[in-house]
């Protein structure tokens, strides 16, 4: 399920939360789905559960999951996956790649086609 990078600067539980960001995102995690426990996912990866625990705990916080005591962790509804202070910056990184595009001479339509390629291979063409 996961290839962490042992030698990369980025912390091993960072790695972790992007890559059930990731999986949340492109719906192969369902909601309601339960993640695995923090136990099993430690000894599948070799690595100290407290690691998986903080992970777990991270993407809590930015309500990508919800946990049940003495049940396990779940796939969060994506309606509540709501962070506006993310949503703010991504809309701020946004603006400035749009901007450094169209100044290279990159089109409004181009850049539509892109938008519509990346929606239609992130959510299986399915709009939200």
């Amino acid at each position: 399920m996961f290839e962490l990078d042992l030698r990369s600067r980025k912390p091993i539980y960072e790695q972790l939360v992007d890559k059930f960001k990731e999986l949340i995102i492109n719906e192969v995690l369902k909601a309601d789905e339960q993640l695995p426990s923090v136990r099993a996912l430690a000894q599948q990866l070799m690595i100290n559960p407290n690691t998986i625990q903080k992970a777990y705990r991270e993407l809590e916080n930015q309500n990508y999951i919800y946990s049940v005591k003495g049940k396990g962790c779940f796939v969060n509804h994506s309606s509540y996956i709501q962070n506006s202070e993310k949503i703010q910056s991504i809309k701020k990184e946004l603006k400035k790649l749009i901007t450094e595009a169209l100044y290279l001479g990159i089109s409004t339509n181009e850049l539509y086609s892109m938008i519509k390629e990346i929606e239609t291979s992130t959510r299986g063409g399915e709009f939200s």
